[in-house]
């Protein structure tokens, strides 16, 4: 018996030293932590249990057979934030580099399988080299089995990838499936294929954070929701960000009382809106007013800037928020802001997440780049994904919402529950310039004629009373009680039922 402990005592030992002393100082070099000191502060104290410590793999071939470590370079087990449980693991870039063997595969599967049974949402630290070679088709299959159980997963449980190293080949699309990837500056970066490969087949010179570093995936490609200075940082900000995730797609996100008062007047409000229609405002200050105690956890800030999407509390409850961004493009919708935008919002509705939505666009951005890039289909993709969505939907719009962007952004017409505008709303079909230069045409050479005709426009369509006299807005109301009337209209859709036909799944346009 005692000769077992001790042995259990040297292998728990050697597990947690994974590759070495040596190897540990090298991680520690370049900035980054182990996998294990990741978990440490990734959960609350004492509460991770770890599975599989014992773990090791298979493989025989190329001298793999004298080379063993306990737990083979990944550590997996569950845990709570804030007390809230929740599945984890964290590949160890010590151990044969991280690279994913059979066995390592199958515990990160052993953990995903819990998480989806249980129904707790799951956090993937990826610090890894790829496919371990030696092991040939085994590898491969075994990220297969971990995709497998990511699309199994989707929608059912929040998933999370921190990408704290390497990730790259068929590594990305683990994370890739995942709700939202967050990277560390300088020491993440994830691509498909390395820059020598690059170089190779494209003669291209790139650096492999020019590749596809944390700034590349967080402001160009869009691939990466946040990117975060360090390691510490990145994990501290996962616990906050954790606290607006519910556990499962049964359940409610969490609430967090609050002292700020639910009918709270924000009388700065009322100029927030320029005099002139073509002046920009940022729409980050009507948000940080009306939600609870100025809290915003923006996602993807770096990304299609002309919208904002992130998450906030309103009395307390968890809020998803889309705002177009008149600072940038004019808060136009293009390429870029559609697919933001839309994803989002699917996630609010996959997890129970009330929706709310600013709206000020004046349409779809023009150009041969954007029809030539598909904006049409990606368009679309927000349009399905406001109509399908059966969580509550508060809008409201705060000055311009013009043509098909109108209809797009959870308008009445998407089954958008409570629809509000501030007296500065203007909704028609375009603005009244490009509007009289179609219906007066004959008169566009006469300056005095055209004026006279904008006006009267104006006049006309250029205020929200056309659409409520329809009923597709269901009050004006004055900017200073945003935060007020939203409140209540999200009260009075805490119990919202509404179900969608039955369908195996949409065919969303991708």
């Amino acid at each position: 018996m005692h000769d077992i402990i001790n042995q259990l005592d040297t292998k728990r030992a050697r597990a947690a030293l994974g590759g070495g002393q040596k190897r540990i100082d090298a991680q520690h070099a370049k900035g980054k932590l182990t996998a294990r000191e990741r978990i440490d502060l990734l959960l609350d104290e004492g509460t991770f249990e770890e599975w599989d410590m014992f773990k090791e793999h298979r493989c025989v071939d190329f001298g793999m057979a004298d080379e063993h470590v306990p737990g083979d370079g990944v550590v997996i087990g569950y845990g709570t934030i804030n007390g809230r449980m929740v599945f984890v693991f964290s590949q160890d870039f010590t151990v044969f580099g991280g690279a994913l063997s059979e066995a390592h595969a199958e515990k990160i599967c052993k953990v995903m399988d819990k998480a989806i049974q249980v129904g707790a949402p799951i956090i993937g630290i990826n610090d890894s080299g790829g496919a371990r070679i030696q092991e040939g088709v085994a590898a491969l299959g075994g990220y297969a089995e971990v995709f497998q159980r990511n699309v199994m997963a989707s929608g059912v449980i929040p998933q999370i990838s921190l990408i704290m190293g390497p990730c790259a080949g068929g590594a990305v699309y683990s994370p890739a499936m995942t709700d939202f990837i967050f990277m560390v500056k300088d020491s993440s970066y994830m691509f498909v294929t390395g820059p020598e490969v690059v170089k190779t087949v494209t003669h291209e010179e790139v650096t492999a954070e020019e590749l596809g570093g944390a700034v590349t995936h967080t402001t160009r490609s869009g691939v990466a929701d946040r990117a975060f200075d360090n390691d510490v940082d990145a994990l501290q900000m996962m616990r906050r960000f954790f606290n607006y995730m519910p556990l499962n797609n049964k359940a409610n996100p969490p609430a967090r009382p609050t002292d700020d008062p639910a009918d709270r007047l924000d009388y700065s409000l009322d100029t927030l809106v320029p005099d002139s229609a073509n002046k920009p405002y940022d729409i980050k200050e009507l948000i940080l007013k009306m939600v609870d105690d100025a809290d915003f956890f923006e996602i993807q800030p770096d990304h299609a800037k002309n919208i904002i999407v992130g998450f906030a509390r309103m009395e307390g409850d968890a809020v998803g928020i889309v705002a177009n961004q008149p600072m940038v493009l004019a808060g136009c919708l293009d390429i870029k802001s559609s697919i933001k935008a839309a994803r989002f919002v699917r996630f609010c509705d996959a997890f129970n997440i009330p929706v709310i939505t600013l709206v000020d666009v004046p349409g779809f951005m023009p150009g041969t780049s954007q029809e030539y890039g598909g904006i049409i289909k990606h368009g679309a993709k927000l349009l399905y994904a406001y109509a399908e969505c059966t969580v509550p939907k508060v809008t409201l719009i705060t000055r311009k919402a013009y043509g098909g962007a109108y209809d797009v952004m959870a308008s009445k017409h998407l089954r958008g529950d409570v629809n509000f505008a501030w007296p500065s709303a203007e909704i028609a079909v375009m603005g009244p310039k490009g509007a009289v230069e179609i219906i007066f045409r004959d008169e566009k050479n006469d300056p005095v004629k055209v004026a006279a005709r904008e006006a009267e426009y104006k006049a006309k369509f250029a205020n929200p009373f056309v659409a409520g006299a329809r009923g597709f807005i269901d009050d004006v109301i004055m900017p200073h009680e945003t935060r007020k009337r939203i409140c209540r209209s999200l009260a009075m859709l805490k119990n919202k039922k509404i179900e969608n036909p039955w369908r195996k799944h949409g065919n969303i346009p991708l």
